[in-house]
């Protein structure tokens, strides 16, 4: 009964903190406030507009046999078999709710808007000329200033898109796709890491959670549901690597560090993915691991330094960008320094602060090592400043890493826990429309 209670707890903190988000930002938002929170639905960067769609009735359904059935199945199948049904799982889920808003305003048309990346991929005809002038390019009103998404990030969130449009998969559609694709591989990635670092029964317990994962909501579709998938399978790759045998971990080991290198320059907010890498490293002491891994980091970096573009001076550029000429000069940081734990709260799903009370009572493990460094970041994230709002899909890469601690929930309550998942997302693709 305790356990219950302090869940109950748990919750009704986790819904008065969005609703003081919700109720102080519409405050806030009032004519002659004073106070710009460049949000018109705050937390959430949407705007109210209860609506239905295609995706409706798949969604509910897909949300009720994940719920009835996900558990029971995820404890019987083989991982080998359980892991691509997941995927499959994740991919209808994540769709479905995309579709909810409908092709066009819910998938085709949200990367092709000005502040996203396909905006300027049209003029992006000399890779190499665009990487030696990435970073002159980020401050605003020079000539040929990147748009607002494209200057916020590093050079390789755009250079995905540009790649997509060279091999004959040009505009929002093919775009929106690719970044579902990649992002649903998390619901791969996080169970497969546990399972590789000796925890296999925490891999059966957390799929159906990433399945029904609410993030999902900004997974379909935005850039950083790109930035999730390629960090989340660098972790993955990582562990595994922990697990090989000599002659097959080295490739294994620098592939990890390739990835991880690639995750700096999707997006500067990602070098926290660190703090995973260093938490699957610990605990494996796979000290060789650690140094091919670090030679595959330092490979990319060499890359994109010797093509002209050095990550320091990007980011530094943005910060000035940021805090100077764009929405970081007017967003006050003393509301959203809290109100973005209201967002997160929305985006991993009222089951995380519970199954996150539970690790403070268990020993050193692998759920609780990987948890707790995802709260590290997003804490570190938020204490920032850099993430002042849209931090429901800015943080997508460290929350489905939070959601590994759902494996401490009781098993006898993990149906009314993925409902309440579910539920989270529901309402909100239903009564919200998101930008992303």
């Amino acid at each position: 009964m305790r356990g219950i209670r302090a869940d109950l707890v748990a919750v009704a903190v986790q819904l008065a903190l969005v609703a003081a988000a919700a109720a102080l930002g519409a405050y806030l938002n009032r004519p002659g406030s004073g106070v710009v929170l460049f949000e018109p639905a705050p937390p959430i960067f949407a705007i109210w507009q209860p609506h239905a769609g295609w995706g409706t009735a798949p969604a509910i359904l897909l949300a009720v046999l994940v719920v009835c059935y996900g558990p029971a199945l995820a404890a019987r199948v083989r991982l080998r078999y359980l892991l691509p049904l997941g995927y499959l799982c994740a991919l209808g889920w994540t769709f479905s709710l995309a579709m909810i808003d409908g092709w066009r305003t819910g998938l085709a048309g949200r990367l092709v808007q000005w502040p996203e990346y396909l905006h300027d991929v049209p003029g992006i005809t000399d890779i190499p000329r665009m990487l030696a002038t990435f970073s002159a390019r980020i401050p605003v009103g020079v000539p040929g200033s990147w748009t607002t998404h494209v200057s916020g990030h590093p050079p390789g969130a755009t250079l995905f898109f540009v790649w997509l449009e060279r091999i004959g998969l040009p505009g929002g559609g093919p775009a929106a796709v690719a970044c579902v694709l990649f992002g649903c591989l998390a619901a791969v990635a996080v169970p497969a890491t546990l399972a590789l670092l000796g925890r296999p029964d925490a891999a059966r317990s957390v799929l159906p959670f990433l399945v029904l994962f609410p993030g999902a909501v900004w997974i379909g579709a935005s850039a950083d549901a790109v930035f999730t998938g390629v960090s989340a399978s660098a972790i993955a790759l990582l562990a595994l690597a922990t697990r090989c045998r000599v002659p097959v971990r080295v490739p294994v080991a620098l592939a990890a560090g390739l990835l991880l290198g690639c995750t700096l320059y999707l997006s500067y907010g990602l070098v926290l993915i660190g703090l995973l890498a260093v938490a699957v490293l610990s605990y494996t002491r796979s000290w060789s691991v650690a140094v091919l891994a670090l030679l595959g980091v330092l490979a990319v970096v060499a890359a994109f330094t010797l093509a002209g573009f050095w990550w320091f001076d990007g980011y530094a550029q943005l910060h000035h960008r940021y805090y100077h000429d764009d929405v970081g000069a007017v967003r006050p940081y003393w509301y959203w320094v809290w109100a973005n734990l209201a967002s997160l709260v929305l985006a991993v799903g009222p089951a995380v602060l519970p199954a996150l009370r539970r690790a403070f009572a268990h020993r050193r493990s692998p759920v609780v090592l990987l948890a707790g460094a995802a709260l590290l970041a997003v804490l570190l994230a938020d204490f920032s400043g850099m993430s002042k709002a849209e931090v429901e899909r800015i943080w997508l890469p460290f929350d489905v890493w939070l959601l590994a601690a759902t494996a401490l929930l009781p098993a006898r309550g993990r149906r009314w826990w993925l409902l309440a998942q579910a539920g989270t997302a529901l309402l909100v693709n239903h009564l919200l429309l998101t930008n992303w």
